[in-house]
């Protein structure tokens, strides 16, 4: 049902509390001559009078859409690439008054677009085809439909209660951390021909899409979806955009490795072309975060509609599959729909089903997404208390009034800290206070993962990182790969259920060099590939005790089963092709699989695992990487084990347990270098002056008199007991009682590790502290971590992206170590050089 409305925007009336409407409907802020800056109110309010209902639509700016460092460009007929940093943002979200069931997503740069929900339908609204004047007035129609959104029923088994010592273990876990989706948009020529060739009116348009999706993702997934750039096309495509949505996506990426030089999380494509067979558009199940498979390609459709169609993208990238649940309850097996969205495609839905957001989390809990837990520390916006981003100028930002009463309040007040009050929010933020360094802020989710800590003078936990490619997991029966342990036992468990376990090495043998459908490594046209000898265990995957339907996927064909005898033993060598995608099919051995010592799989065959040329952290002067003293991380950092520190966790250095936490205050790796050079610059500096009252003490002496032997009652440093240090007890006392350190400036890594298998975790960037002033001069260099490799196949984020990632440009300062005395009397020039803050 439509209607043609006028909405009006309310403004207080001055000097009054009650609000009056006006049918401007522009919320540029005014001031400038021509009253039309780019810059918009943070909050607005607008009347919709429509069936019969007034609604009073109560909105803010969304700050998190777009990052720091967004950016436009587009390429003019000429060639010309145009590039623009920043870009117009009027983009709200909000709820109806009175009615905190309900929210809204509105854009105001060209009219008012968008939709809101009142907790039973959904009402779209946008300005009439015909209406020209787009700030003043302009008639508006209302889009009325009536959703029922009735989630299907989900027969789900318990999960198993943690003990308590599970749960001190998991301060928190990944369904509470709040995500951030580093999203950028590439509009293609069609697409702006349907705006009118308007680059401005395309970038708008895109933008009210993202801003419609956020709104979904935030409240339901607890996950934002924040803009670093956006591409537009408006003088041709790129590439030839095929009416089958894989082949468009495959191109996608290819442009994507080649020529997008933005680091983003994912890159998705705005087509103005219609896909065959009624398909909205095509995404990679669990890309995000990889170069080659994090992004999507997604069909024109009105904004509501295109919203749907980005987040049930966004859904695929982030492992949540729109596929048929098997859902196991006793002895029956029920195949229950699960959709992303209940009816896709004509509605902006309410909800995700509960079914999805288990499969999200379990993407992330076993390790996919890493990239989606580095904040964007500053937006586009200038600094606004309130919008929960400690910006420029502020000590902390809890959020709404709402939200720091749930958490922050007692702590922040108007952006300040309270007295005596370190933080206010984060991971390692506990009663106002920044928690013990090396407290476990985020859980090593498996063998290939990486516990992060605290650092003791931060709230925030730190990036989220895993093992270097290569390392053994699953005891030795499996191998890191992504941050993922690969093994076909846990292929053969994630497709076929926990009961299935990988057939025994002779089936492959026996059946894989045989080329037929029931063991091949692969197949050309209608000809299955046979396996050489050596690839056998990196073709087709046989297990055993299968059934006959797939926990996700569907099957193409019939399941394959053949009994083989070995001496004397009867082996069930059962397969089957499970497709998620026309062009993946699960049903063969994945990349990064082990299939023998020092082996690993890549494209069906058995590789040498040094041919992969995987970079390496430090090693000893014995070559054993992190002295084996820890692990090297995908950064290319060692993280040492406790009690070991360094950058090649060389140097033992036991710390003591807190009485309090019981917790041991080990540092990582980086920390532990820190300490380091703080040790050896102090060193340094006592042995310097130690030197120089010594040549003072002789210069003193007459001709001829000499320092007596040792034992001489009357010897020239008779007074000064052996092995005491003159060092002062004030400056320790002047320490401890606050003495700041500025230990926070990370070095951009400039090269990235080599990622074959891209459906891993990402690499984030390498911690790694920097000295300034005087300090500086003492260290003499500075320590980077070291890459060997030239492929950026899955970058990091450097701290130069435009992504504005936590893990890029958040601070986290360590702390130092203790300093040499600074009132040491003797030499004033040294003094001097003690107290330089560091």
């Amino acid at each position: 049902e439509r209607q043609s409305i006028v909405p009006l925007r309310l403004l207080y009336r001055s000097g009054g509390e009650d609000e009056t409407g006006h049918d401007a409907l522009d919320t540029r802020v005014r001031g400038h001559p021509g009253g039309r800056q780019l810059t918009h109110v943070d909050q607005a309010s607008f009347q919709v009078d429509a069936f019969g209902t007034s609604f009073i639509l109560d909105v803010v700016l969304n700050h998190d859409l777009l990052s720091s460092e967004y950016v436009e460009r587009y390429v003019e007929h000429g060639g010309k690439m145009v590039e623009v940093k920043g870009g117009e943002h009027c983009y709200y979200q909000g709820h109806i008054r009175g009615n905190p069931a309900s929210f809204v997503a509105l854009s105001t740069c060209h009219g008012l677009h968008g939709m809101f929900y009142d907790g039973n339908h959904t009402y779209l609204i946008e300005p009439e085809e015909n209406d020209t004047s787009q700030v003043s007035a302009p008639s508006v129609c209302c889009e009325f439909q009536q959703v029922h959104i009735t989630p299907p029923k989900f027969i789900l088994k318990p999960r198993p209660k943690r003990s308590k010592r599970q749960l001190r273990r998991h301060p928190r876990n990944v369904e509470e951390e709040t995500k951030y989706i580093e999203l950028m948009i590439v509009n293609d020529h069609l697409m702006f021909k349907k705006h009118r060739l308007s680059v401005v009116h395309t970038n708008t348009y895109a933008k009210s899409v993202v801003n419609m999706a956020d709104l979904i993702y935030k409240d339901q997934l607890k996950t934002r979806i924040v803009l670093v750039a956006m591409e537009t096309w408006a003088a041709d495509n790129k590439f030839a955009i095929s009416e089958n949505p894989l082949i468009t996506l495959r191109e996608f990426m290819k442009y994507r490795r080649d020529f997008i030089k933005e680091k983003s999380d994912a890159v998705h494509l705005f087509s103005g072309s219609q896909f065959e067979s009624s398909r909205s558009g095509a995404a990679y199940i669990g890309g995000i975060c990889s170069l080659l498979k994090g992004g999507g390609v997604n069909e024109f459709g009105k904004t509501d509609l295109m919203a749907v169609t980005l987040a049930q993208s966004l859904a695929h990238n982030i492992g949540i599959i729109s596929d048929k649940r098997k859902l196991a309850s006793g002895k029956e097996t029920k195949i229950i729909p699960s959709y992303c969205f209940s009816s896709y495609r004509y509605y902006l839905p309410k909800k995700f089903t509960q079914c999805n957001i288990e499969e999200y989390h379990d993407f992330l809990n076993s390790g996919g997404g890493a990239c989606l837990f580095n904040k964007p520390s500053k937006l586009l916006d200038p600094p606004e208390c309130g919008n929960g981003f400690i910006e420029t100028g502020e000590e902390c930002d809890c959020g709404t009034p709402a939200e720091c009463v749930l958490e922050g309040a007692e702590c922040c007040k108007k952006c300040t800290l309270t007295q005596d009050s370190q933080c206010s929010d984060g991971l390692c933020c506990k009663k106002c206070k920044f928690q013990p360094m090396g407290t476990v802020c985020r859980e090593a989710v498996n063998d290939c993962d990486i516990r992060e800590t605290c650092s003791g003078n931060s709230s925030q936990c730190a990036p989220n990182i895993h093992k270097m490619d290569g390392y053994s997991c699953d005891g030795i029966q499996g191998i890191c790969f992504g941050g993922r342990c690969k093994t076909r036992d846990r292929q053969c468990k994630y497709i076929w259920g926990q009961k299935v376990t990988a057939s025994d090495k002779y089936c492959y043998e026996k059946l894989n060099i045989e080329g037929t459908e029931k063991g091949n490594c692969g197949k050309d046209k209608d000809t299955w590939i046979q396996c050489n000898k050596r690839d056998v265990l990196c073709g087709y995957l046989l297990c055993t005790n299968i059934g006959n339907i797939p926990r996700l996927g569907e099957l193409d064909g019939e399941i394959t089963s053949t009994l083989v005898v070995q001496q004397g033993r009867t082996l069930n060598c059962s397969g089957g092709h499970v497709k998620l995608e026309e062009d993946v099919d699960l049903g063969y051995v994945e990349d990064g699989t082990p299939c023998g010592p020092q082996m690993m799989c890549l494209e069906h065959r058995c590789l040498p695992v040094a041919s992969f040329n995987f970079s390496t952290c430090l090693s000893s002067k014995e070559g054993t990487v992190c002295s084996g003293n820890g692990v090297c991380s995908n950064e290319l950092r060692c993280v040492c084990n406790r009690h070991w520190i360094g950058a090649d966790c060389s140097t033992y250095f036991p710390h003591n347990e807190d009485a309090k936490t019981g917790i041991t205050l080990a540092g990582n790796g980086v920390a532990g270098t820190n300490i380091i050079i703080g040790i050896i610059a102090g060193t340094i500096l006592v042995l310097a002056l130690i030197l120089g009252i010594t040549a003072w003490g002789y210069k003193q002496l007459p001709q001829g008199d000499y320092v007596k032997k040792p034992g001489d009652g009357d010897s020239f440093y008779s007074d000064i007991p052996p092995g005491v240090s003159t060092n002062s007890a004030s400056s320790s006392k002047k320490r401890s009682n606050g003495l700041s350190h500025s230990w926070s400036e990370r070095i951009p890594d400039t090269k990235h590790i080599s990622d074959i298998c891209e459906n891993g975790r990402p690499r984030s960037n390498s911690w790694q502290g920097n000295l300034g002033g005087n300090r500086k001069k003492i260290r003499g260099k500075r320590f980077r971590p070291r890459s060997n490799s030239t492929e950026t196949l899955s970058p990091a984020k450097s701290p130069s992206s435009s992504t504005g990632s936590i893990a890029s440009s958040r601070k986290y300062p360590y702390p130092m170590p203790p300093l040499p005395d600074e009132e040491k009397k003797v030499n004033r020039q040294s003094a001097r050089l003690w107290e330089t803050s560091i």
